[in-house]
């Protein structure tokens, strides 16, 4: 087994990847998001997927990634339960863009600054991945590649919007044993995605549907993936009547 990449590399790795896809360059891993169907008059929106280094990392960790650092993480919140939209899902930080920001990482440094208290002084920007469809919102996506250089306190800004706001350890994500799919039966057939299911302060916490996909599709695409059981099937938590 290979030693894992220091910080600084996994930073560089990320770079690389942003420069990649300026330059047009298509790679593996966002296949599932690339074949999303267009939505026409899709509203503009952005996530920010904030990577940075953990202060504090138990050195009895379960599982160390052979590909990251294991002090590396990336930013996530839980939906408030309230919301009628995705409620108590984990999400990046991120919305809709409004007529005040002058692009999408304008607007994804907005947005978390708003739900988590970041401070985006300490942000620095690498990059964008492509737009992505979202046709059950009609929101054209774009995800914001961002390091934290001068990592800030995050919290919960307003109840009403984010239950929690956590930092996610990327080797607790590429563990084997926290990942699985999920599955969603409509009348328009079954949908299969990839699933996290992350251990945090507030117990476990499953990361699914967009969030997962671009996760997921990320972690390949930077070949940080290690082999996982593609037919465990994470169960949805029940949603409140």
């Amino acid at each position: 087994m290979s030693s894992p990449a220091p910080v600084p590399a996994a930073r560089a790795q990320l770079e690389q990847l942003v420069d990649s896809i300026a330059r047009g360059v298509v790679h593996p891993g966002f296949d599932a998001l690339r074949a999303l169907p267009a939505v026409p008059g899709a509203r503009a929106a952005a996530v920010l997927i904030l990577f940075g280094v953990l202060d504090d990392v138990p050195a009895d960790r379960d599982h160390s990634a052979a590909a990251v650092s294991r002090d590396l993480d990336v930013l996530l919140l839980s939906r408030a339960e309230t919301l009628r939209s995705h409620p108590g899902q984990v999400a990046f930080p991120g919305g809709r863009m409004d007529d005040e920001d002058a692009d999408a990482i304008a607007a994804s440094l907005r947005e978390a600054r708003e739900e988590t208290g970041l401070d985006v002084a300490g942000v620095d920007v690498l990059g964008v991945l492509e737009p992505i469809p979202l046709e059950y919102s009609r929101h054209l996506v774009t995800p914001v590649l961002a390091w934290w250089r001068r990592p800030s306190a995050v919290r919960v800004v307003d109840e009403a919007e984010s239950a929690d706001v956590f930092r996610a350890p990327v080797a607790d994500l590429l563990d084997p044993a926290h990942r699985g799919v999920t599955v969603v039966r409509t009348d328009r057939g079954e949908f299969r995605g990839p699933a996290f299911l992350l251990p945090t302060a507030r117990g476990e916490r499953l990361v699914w549907g967009f969030t997962a996909m671009i996760l997921d599709g990320l972690f390949s695409r930077l070949g940080w993936t290690e082999p996982w059981d593609r037919e465990r099937v994470l169960p949805l938590p029940r949603q409140k009547a």
